[in-house]
């Protein structure tokens, strides 16, 4: 169970980084996969900003929690 916290943490930390740096405008990717209306994200979006840099904090807080718990075992 402690695996998946580690796992999960760095995943989500990965992730949101890219969805944060999306949102600012530093990183420009394209769509890769499409179901629907399939638009690349252009210039900046302060919703992908703000959902990347929370799911960083949470994946940052999952990650010290799982480590931590790791350690005094």
């Amino acid at each position: 169970m402690k695996k998946f916290g580690v796992v999960g943490g760095v995943v989500s930390v990965l992730l949101g980084g890219l969805w944060l740096l999306q949102g600012v405008g530093a990183v420009h990717v394209r769509p890769i996969l499409c179901f629907a209306d399939c638009a690349a994200l252009q210039g900046t979006s302060l919703t992908w900003a703000i959902v990347g840099a929370c799911l960083v904090a949470t994946g940052f807080v999952v990650l010290v929690f799982s480590l931590r718990r790791r350690a005094r075992r």
